[in-house]
């Protein structure tokens, strides 16, 4: 399977380009400190980058659990759903790990060969979310129509997996992990997903190349409500489009991969040092979108299935 996914993202980035004319200051990061991760930490991440990759496989790949290399990175995975077709609605899979003792949500990012996805990422007007499938929010909150949208195709199916593999295997955690418009998707799955579960379960996020989802209101009610981490990879393009100043703004919990292979932490909103991604990548002239698929310690965000099945 061919995956051309940054074209897509490279158009929402022109986009963008031609109304961003700088930065607004970010929140909560100054002052603070920017700690480098130990090569013991990456490697904690190295099973959900796996994920993130495996989210690119068809449905009945991720179902089987047999889509090669990605799939042996987790080799003790028990799927419980899969679904999405890849073109009207990006492939999605539900599990339980049994080594990290959670349930696994991921969600397909963005290809070129799904026209669908490449209208949507290129649209960037905001919209509340759905009072029905976020009960409770703030109508103050906004996120990017297309990402909505996308996610609003598979929520449901989404959620009934969930409460499968929660009911049939002992954990009250859950963690959504994706990469690009996937990690759009399985962030809005981390605010989503508690609104419908016992307030006893905990939801997390790992994101890979995520771009900014929604406005200031939303990015702060991620910040108190979830734990994220968004991990970007050296001069990756994707993580500053839509632009600030059209009112998107990433919620903290950065972890910015270097040119050196450090991966560093980075405190705050929008980080603007130089060792992170808002600082890093002032502009998209300056970005890289073949950074955009990794490596992330060594792992590239692409299914395996056709050659290593």
């Amino acid at each position: 399977m061919v995956r051309l996914g940054q074209v897509g993202l490279l158009i929402l980035a022109l986009v963008a380009f031609v109304v961003v004319l700088g930065h607004s200051t970010p929140l909560s990061s100054a002052n603070q400190t920017i700690v480098p991760l130990s090569l013991s930490q990456v490697a904690t991440y190295r099973p959900y980058t796996y994920f993130a990759a495996t989210g690119y496989c068809p449905a009945n790949f991720t179902l089987s659990w047999s889509c090669g290399v990605n799939c042996l990175g987790n080799a003790d995975f028990k799927p419980v759903a899969s679904g999405g077709d890849g073109e009207f609605s990006q492939y999605w899979f539900v599990g339980y790990s049994p080594s990290l003792k959670r349930v696994i949500v991921s969600h397909q990012g963005t290809q070129f060969s799904d026209v669908v996805s490449i209208i949507e990422d290129a649209a960037i007007i905001q919209t509340p979310l759905d009072p029905v499938l976020f009960p409770g929010i703030d109508p103050n909150i906004s996120v990017h129509c297309g990402f909505a949208d996308e996610h609003a195709r598979t929520a449901t199916l989404v959620l009934a997996a969930v409460k499968t593999a929660l009911a049939e295997y002992d954990t009250s955690t859950i963690t959504a992990v994706a990469h690009s418009l996937g990690g759009a998707i399985a962030l809005l799955d981390g605010v989503y997903l508690p609104l419908h579960l016992s307030a006893t379960v905990k939801v997390n996020v790992v994101a890979y190349g995520l771009p900014r989802v929604g406005n200031q209101a939303f990015a702060n009610y991620v910040d108190a409500h979830l734990s994220l981490t968004h991990i970007n990879n050296r001069k990756d393009v994707v993580p500053i489009i839509p632009g600030m100043d059209l009112d998107y703004h990433h919620p903290s919990g950065e972890v910015h991969i270097q040119e050196s292979g450090e991966w560093d932490s980075c405190p705050g909103q929008d980080n603007e040092s130089n060792l992170c991604s808002t600082g890093a990548v002032p502009s998209v002239l300056d970005g890289s979108i073949a950074d955009h698929d990794g490596p992330y310690d060594g792992v590239l965000t692409s299914c395996s299935y056709l050659t290593n099945a």
